[in-house]
């Protein structure tokens, strides 16, 4: 009697809810914490099926409970699954079950422990929305540690550029000072040396040697011009401060205007011929254009033999503008002519005619600006060709 008693009390003061079916499936009794659970009163469950506490949409549980009842057994209910109740009200609670089997006289029958897991649930989901954020937070840290890395990189390249070319401009201004001091004596030398000379002849009335080193003089200001003109080119593209500014010219009548100017720099039987052909009008910008051919002409005049030719053509088409500058002097070497457009660079037999290594680096920059391009083909001592073309 007292062992009777004693399980009575069990199951009904037990927190945990506890019901027993029977075959069929139909709850034979319920403990008070069950019917509290599901929100059901005093014995309102009793004879009604377990599938009322279960939500519709595990419809496939009677069939499970009826090949559960085929060999019934001690188990925990939906192993890696998570389980529902259905309270009255038609409100769902998270649950876990267990099952225990029995049989006597009356039949076979299955106690139901039945515990709330909703505190559980809810602070799984609190500890899964807190390793959401915070796997979030670590996500936007760890993007923002990669954007100051890149940031970080960008500025190390942008200083390591400047870096380069504060390297590049000291070697520039050295190489400038250097260079320069060479480039400037010689003619001042020159022009002293004449200008004493002429004093000395004019007073012997010796016109004819006057008039040579008067020339002298001449050519020795031309020379410091260049030396002058290249290196403010220099300083004006390093700073930015040339842009292309497009005219219409008559190609014939601008390249005749700048020969006729240069011819006095041509050595005595120096011959220069131009010829020009298609359109009388072209694109360009003056200032560029004339810098350019300037160079390329006055550079033909210095490594052309005194009596060899300078041949200047021009041509205009619908879609480019063509200017080529030959002469017939000591030319290029191939080893030479893999270097010629780089700044100061002087081939191996130039180094007995003065300059400055800068001009045919600006005429390329020059051509580059025109969104041009300069190109040349040449052999020693046979001469050399430049071919300038400007797209219209």
């Amino acid at each position: 009697m007292q062992t009777k008693e004693g399980l009575d009390a069990l199951f009904l003061y037990a927190t945990e809810g506890i019901l027993i079916t029977n075959e069929k499936g139909e709850i034979i009794r319920i403990n008070p914490s069950a019917e509290k659970l599901f929100r059901y009163d005093k014995e309102e469950l009793l004879g009604k099926k377990i599938e009322v506490l279960i939500p519709k949409r595990f419809s496939a549980h009677e069939r499970h409970r009826e090949k559960y009842n085929e060999n019934p057994h001690a188990r925990s209910m939906g192993a890696g699954m998570e389980l529902y109740g259905l309270r009255k009200d038609g409100t769902e609670l998270p649950v876990e079950i267990s099952l225990s089997p029995y049989s006597n006289a009356e039949g076979k029958f299955v106690v139901a422990f039945i515990i709330d897991i909703t505190v559980r649930k809810q602070s799984e989901e609190k500890m899964k929305n807190y390793s959401a954020e915070l796997e979030k937070q670590v996500k936007n840290r760890t993007l923002i540690l990669e954007e100051a890395i890149q940031e970080l990189e960008k500025t190390k390249k942008e200083l390591h550029n400047a870096l380069d070319k504060e390297k590049e401009l000291n070697e520039l201004k050295s190489r400038f000072v250097s260079m320069a001091s060479h480039e400037f004596r010689t003619p001042l030398t020159t022009m002293l040396s004449s200008l004493s000379l002429v004093t000395k002849y004019g007073e012997q009335n010796d016109t004819e040697n006057q008039s040579r080193h008067v020339g002298k003089i001449k050519a020795s200001i031309h020379n410091l011009t260049d030396i002058l003109n290249d290196f403010l080119s220099v300083s004006r593209l390093e700073e930015g401060k040339i842009e292309q500014v497009l005219e219409e010219i008559d190609p014939e009548k601008f390249i005749s205007d700048i020969i006729t100017e240069m011819k006095h720099m041509a050595l005595k039987e120096q011959e220069i011929v131009y010829r020009h052909g298609g359109n009388n009008t072209a694109m360009a910008d003056k200032k560029l254009l004339r810098n350019i051919l300037f160079n390329l002409i006055s550079n033909a005049i210095k490594f052309t033999a005194e009596k060899g030719s300078i041949e200047i053509q021009s041509q205009v088409s619908g879609s480019a503008f063509r200017v080529s500058v030959k002469d017939n002097g000591i030319g290029i070497s191939k080893e030479d002519q893999k270097h010629l457009f780089e700044r100061f660079f002087r081939g191996h037999n130039a180094t007995h005619i003065q300059g400055t290594g800068l001009g045919l680096n600006i005429v390329a920059r020059y051509a580059e600006l025109m969104n041009g391009t300069i190109s040349f083909e040449s052999e020693e001592n046979k001469g050399t060709t430049f071919t300038l073309i400007i797209p219209q």
